[in-house]
C-alpha cells in the first residue's frame, strides 16, 4: 500500500536515523540526496559520509536537487533527504513562481504509485535570522511542511533522538 510518511525535527534530532529504519521496514530502496553537492565543504562530507555508512548496500543513491524530475520518472519506494534541498532551489523564486513549484511537488507526491518517505527540517523555532534569505527559507519551509502534513499518512517528529507521531496526539488548527 503506498504512504507518505513525513519526519521532521530539528538538527541532529534523529530525523534520518528514524526514517532510514521506516524505509527498511517498508522496503523502500531509493535514497534520494536531495542538495546541491559540495565537495569542498568537509564538515558536509563527513555528515554525508556518515549517512552513506548506515545504509544498506542495495540502496540507490541519487543525488540531486531535480525532485520534480524524480517523481516523474522513479517508479519505486522513495527515501526524499531533505526537503530543505527543495527549498533552497525555490530561494530565488518570486511568491507566484514558489507557489507554482510547491504547488507542483505536492501534485506529484500525491500521484506517486509507490511509499514515500520525506525527512524534513524544523526551523524557526528560536532566534530569527538578520539575514532576508535565512526568513524567506524559514518561511517556505513551514508552509510546505503544513502541506505536507496535510496530504501525509503519518506525520512524525523527531526530538533528541525520539520520534513522536503527530497523527495520535494532534489537533487541526
Amino acid at each position: 500500500m503506498k504512504e507518505i510518511i513525513l519526519i521532521s525535527g530539528g538538527r541532529k534530532s534523529g530525523k534520518s536515523k528514524f526514517a532510514e529504519k521506516l524505509a527498511i521496514k517498508y522496503k523502500v530502496s531509493t535514497y534520494i540526496a536531495l542538495s546541491e553537492k559540495r565537495p569542498n565543504d568537509i564538515e558536509w562530507q563527513y555528515r554525508i559520509n556518515l549517512h552513506k555508512s548506515r545504509r544498506p548496500q542495495h540502496w540507490e543513491t541519487v543525488e540531486t536537487d531535480e525532485l520534480i524530475n524524480i517523481l516523474e520518472n522513479k517508479k519505486n519506494g522513495l527515501l526524499i533527504d531533505s526537503i530543505g534541498g527543495f527549498v533552497v532551489k525555490s530561494l530565488p523564486m518570486k511568491i507566484n513562481d514558489w507557489e507554482e513549484y510547491k504547488n507542483n511537488l505536492i501534485v506529484n507526491l500525491r500521484n506517486y504509485k509507490k511509499t514515500i518517505i520525506i525527512v524534513g527540517e524544523q526551523v524557526g523555532w528560536g532566534l530569527v535570522s538578520e539575514y532576508k534569505i535565512g526568513n524567506l527559507f524559514a518561511d517556505r519551509i513551514g508552509e510546505l511542511l503544513k502541506d505536507l502534513t496535510n496530504i501525509a499518512n503519518q506525520n512524525w517528529i523527531t526530538i533528541n533522538g525520539k520520534a513522536l507521531r503527530l497523527d495520535d496526539i494532534f489537533i487541526d488548527i
